[in-house]
């Protein structure tokens, strides 16, 4: 079980039942789209956040990035961390019908996958030794990378996320923040040297 410093907020109730047995550490709800009317719930939200910092660990889906972007809006840069899970095609066993896009939620990845993503995250596991921090992707960076700003841009920022699997509907700033949770700056030069991109 992981020790998480950070509290966690996840989407729903079947979200928390699974993260539940991997970390020891509040795992709040957001009821999906309720939180944008909860006023209760967002202030709760900030006042944890402000007391220990909070993990957003939502579907990879369109509906949890609204949910993500949302909650950054809302909390302080330096309160908040992106736990990112990849965008992996499937049904949760308890579900009759797979998702409206089809993907796997967080109650649907194996505990190593989401381990992984909290570990890539930055967040503080108690017990554990401090990832090495990579160093920082860059806007810039993209620019250089012919991510940004450049003829073709756009398809190639589209090609990359397929292959990572990762939403490729991700606006240029979520991007960035996904690559830097999982990549440093040389595995993304690697990726797109041995890719189509």
């Amino acid at each position: 079980m992981l020790s998480v410093k950070e509290a966690i907020i996840v989407e729903g109730r079947y979200d928390k039942i699974t993260l539940s047995q991997l970390v020891d550490t509040p795992i709040i709800e957001t009821g999906g789209f309720r939180v944008f009317k909860d006023k209760e719930k967002q202030n709760l939200i900030r006042t944890i956040a402000k007391k220990r910092g909070i993990l957003i660990l939502t579907d990879s889906d369109s509906a949890g990035f609204v949910i993500r972007n949302f909650l950054r809006g809302a909390i302080p840069d330096g309160e908040i961390k992106h736990a990112y899970i990849p965008q992996l095609s499937g049904k949760e066993k308890r579900k009759e019908h797979s998702s409206k896009e089809g993907f796997l939620g967080v109650e649907g990845l194996s505990q190593e996958l989401l381990a992984d993503a909290i570990r890539r995250s930055g967040a503080e596991i108690i017990g554990e030794d401090r990832a090495e921090v990579k160093p920082e992707i860059t806007k810039s960076d993209l620019y250089d990378l012919g991510l940004t700003g450049t003829e073709n841009s756009a398809e190639k920022r589209q090609r990359l996320l397929k292959s990572l699997n990762m939403p490729t509907y991700l606006t240029t700033n979520a991007m960035l923040s996904a690559l830097n949770c999982l990549y440093s700056l040389k595995e993304l030069k690697e990726l797109l040297n041995n890719s189509d991109t």
